[in-house]
């Protein structure tokens, strides 16, 4: 099974999404995706391992090629979030671009018991937004149109509520 979950900036969608996988049985993979560039970044990060300490949650860091991963078949995955991962793809050195990204992710769907991608909403913000923001942004939608196509559940958080859009919640 594979689970969308969608929401703006601080909207509760990472802490939804750990619930949701806490309610699936079996092991639990986090899959890490931001690199630790600055002083900002680590203290996400610290805030996100702070956040799940304790759930029973593995922390696999990988910042690109998901295709190339190797995760125990069978685990219920957590991909937080494709944002970074969508980022590094095309800014990175060994990053493949977006087509890399729905590799990684139809890799992944299929070694796992169920995956979970959290994901940002996009062009919501109304700003204007320079060349090279906004060629990742229509990559990033791109990516997010996909993947709600294929995912058998796609939720949208807003105030850490759910709204499904697609399917419905894990039983």
């Amino acid at each position: 099974m594979f689970t969308l979950i969608t929401g703006g900036s601080a909207s509760g969608k990472s802490e939804y999404a750990e619930s949701h996988v806490l309610r699936l049985p079996g092991r639990r993979i986090y899959l890490a995706t931001m690199r630790p560039w600055d002083q900002e970044c680590r203290g996400r990060i610290a805030r996100h391992r702070l956040l799940r300490r304790g759930k029973g949650f593995e922390t696999v860091e990988r910042y690109t090629d998901l295709a190339g991963l190797e995760l125990p078949a069978g685990a219920n995955v957590l991909l937080e979030c494709l944002g970074n991962l969508t980022a590094n793809e095309l800014y990175d050195p060994e990053g493949g671009g977006g087509e890399a990204v729905l590799r990684g992710i139809a890799a992944l769907a299929a070694r796992s018991l169920h995956l979970t991608v959290v994901t940002n909403d996009v062009f919501s913000g109304g700003a204007s937004y320079d060349a090279d923001t906004l060629r990742y942004l229509r990559v990033l939608a791109e990516i997010n149109r996909a993947l709600a196509a294929q995912a058998d559940a796609v939720a949208e958080i807003v105030c850490g509520l759910p709204n499904y859009l697609k399917g419905g919640p894990v039983p």
